[in-house]
């Protein structure tokens, strides 16, 4: 590419300035054309271009996330009409998502100037909430208000009226987002390469009790029965909607809504693999640190030691 253009998607809270100052050095060095959204102009340093978030997409080549897995969603949802392909910085905890650590910054950006990577195309769900039109890479719950009653809402496939749920909460997933909050309900894994939708209800009271899996052509309605309790509604972790008792979410598949850049799509999901394996264990940082061999125990204390001064 000729005078690649990023566009910087940044962690809302998140301290971003290293791996910042990082890619603006390299821009510097490859002229390259860096900007971000407006509202966090004050973030950056001032080579940066600041622009409207609609204008940021349709003059970025590639987007950075810089941040976790909330931030690369946030970056994908921003693309969706004019899918952009977006390159992950990892600033999270677990991050399923991203790929990049901070340390192979440079070396990342060197070959995504090159043209050496790959683009994998990430489903989303088009979803109807009461009238508003949302998208959600990894999954779209009804979740109810502590103390107040529980989701009660009924299941409809293709206009087909199928049963309801009364339960905690209501996911409906992607494949990506099955490893999410519909996993964490006990629902199934479900491989990125496949294309369709979970419908997993959490802690289940009655109604249907297991999770659902459908085809990506199948269109999918939720609505609320009369005695819901309040029920939230929340895509890929943001509250978008506070409580309600009525109301219905009208969802559809829609495959190749997001593009994201793989460098090494082997080690990342080799990355993944692990990742999700250490969920399942009830162990606390501390104690799989002690799982590890000594000589690997002691390189990572060293590593965890305060720089000298």
């Amino acid at each position: 590419m000729d005078r690649i253009r990023l566009g910087l998607v940044l962690h809302p809270t998140r301290d971003v300035s290293p791996v910042v100052d990082t890619i603006a050095a390299w821009a510097t060095h490859h002229e390259a054309v860096l900007a971000v959204r407006a509202e966090d102009r004050h973030r950056v340093p001032e080579p940066v271009r600041a622009m409207p978030e609609e204008d940021l997409v349709a003059r970025s080549d590639v987007l950075v996330s810089i941040g976790g897995d909330g931030t690369m969603l946030g970056a994908l949802r921003l693309a969706v009409h004019d899918p952009t392909p977006v390159l992950g910085v990892h600033l999270g905890r677990v991050g399923f998502l991203v790929e990049v650590e901070p340390p192979e910054l440079s070396t990342a950006l060197d070959r995504l100037l090159a043209g050496d990577f790959t683009i994998e195309a990430h489903s989303c769900l088009a979803c109807d909430v009461c009238g508003d039109d949302v998208v959600a890479f990894n999954d779209i719950a009804l979740v109810r208000q502590p103390g107040q009653g529980f989701v009660t809402a009924t299941l409809a496939v293709d206009g087909q009226r199928y049963g309801y749920y009364r339960c905690d909460a209501l996911v409906v997933s992607t494949p990506t987002g099955s490893t999410a909050y519909s996993y964490a309900a006990g629902g199934p894994l479900v491989s990125p390469a496949t294309q369709a939708v979970v419908v997993t209800p959490s802690a289940p009271m009655a109604g249907i009790t297991r999770a659902v899996v459908l085809s990506p052509t199948e269109v999918v309605h939720l609505e609320l029965r009369p005695g819901s309790g309040p029920v939230a509604v929340e895509v890929d972790g943001v509250v978008i909607r506070g409580g309600s008792t009525e109301g219905a979410v009208h969802i559809r598949y829609r495959p190749d809504a997001g593009q994201v850049v793989r460098l090494d799509p082997g080690r990342y999901q080799e990355r993944s693999q692990l990742k999700l394996s250490l969920l399942d264990l009830p162990l606390l940082p501390e104690q799989l640190r002690e799982l590890l061999p000594a000589d690997l125990r002691r390189r990572l204390d060293l590593r965890d030691l305060p720089p000298p001064r």
